[in-house]
């Protein structure tokens, strides 16, 4: 099995997307499972994990629905407002549905930088972990020692950073990330996407640009928590589905087959499926 974990769909008239706007030219139309299925099926890719990309517990009925008549949808990544104070109920009424892989709340769009560190938050945590769920982390550098609060608080829950913590490759100045990243790679329960990297580097990336980063990734977690992401279409802003694999495939080279197979679908499977009981 081969998965592509970190994809998006979205329907502009659903007008819950704040952040898409005209200005993101290419990417501001509607995409659905008919523009992808090509993509996969040109690249051997079999299943993706379909993630939120609108803070409303409409966008994660919306992807529900989607997944539940899209064959190659393994799971979905959706949103309910953590802050809620019956977030422990919604998330047990969310996790219901078999096709719910995990929760990430847009903690890269929430102004206080120390807001994964509120203590109030601790019962959407703790209904993470009782409903087997997955936190997807969409941090930025900043984010990170909060973060870490959250993994000291709650050593039992399963996570993966989205966007290996969307590093700085513009300027590259990757130190505070590359301490951050060492630091939360001592949790054993963390997992990391290789995903949305075109994104931060910029029109005029190589794999030059991208190898420091890979190469720290894959000191710090391993290839083993690993996991290969598209970020489609969003990636399109800087390259095509295609380029983006096949720097994927050119920057693990070194790597066994084994290894690559764990980065490129194994290690999702065992992440978001296994996890809900569903492989």
């Amino acid at each position: 099995m081969r998965i592509d974990a970190h994809q998006h769909f979205w329907s502009l008239a659903r007008s819950d997307y704040g952040w898409l706007t005209p200005a993101l030219g290419v990417i501001h139309r509607d995409f659905g499972p008919a523009d992808l299925a090509p993509l996969l099926a040109a690249h051997g890719i079999t299943s993706t994990i379909l993630v939120q990309a609108a803070p409303t517990e409409a966008e994660t009925a919306y992807l529900l629905e989607i997944a539940a008549t899209t064959p190659f949808v393994a799971g979905v990544v959706g949103w309910t407002d953590f802050d809620a104070p019956d977030v422990a109920e919604r998330i047990a009424t969310l996790a219901a549905d078999p096709l719910l892989v995990g929760l990430r709340p847009m903690v890269q769009d929430i102004a206080d930088d120390n807001w994964l560190a509120r203590s109030e938050l601790a019962a959407a945590f703790e209904a993470m972990i009782a409903n087997g769920l997955v936190f997807d982390a969409l941090l930025k550098p900043c984010h990170i020692p909060a973060m870490l609060t959250v993994l000291e608080r709650h050593p039992d829950l399963t996570c993966v950073i989205d966007h290996g913590a969307k590093p700085d490759l513009v300027s590259g100045d990757l130190t505070t990330w590359r301490e951050g990243m060492s630091a939360l790679a001592k949790h054993p329960r963390l997992t990391c996407k290789l995903s949305g990297l075109v994104t931060e580097a910029g029109s005029d990336w190589t794999l030059e640009t991208l190898r420091p980063v890979v190469a720290h990734l894959l000191a710090t977690f391993g290839p083993e928590r690993l996991i290969f992401g598209s970020d489609w279409p969003v990636v399109t802003l800087r390259a095509s589905y295609g380029q983006w694999i096949e720097a994927a495939k050119a920057l693990l080279v070194d790597l066994t087959e084994t290894q690559r197979a764990a980065v490129f679908g194994g290690s999702a499977r065992k992440l978001y499926l296994s996890q809900r009981g569903r492989q």
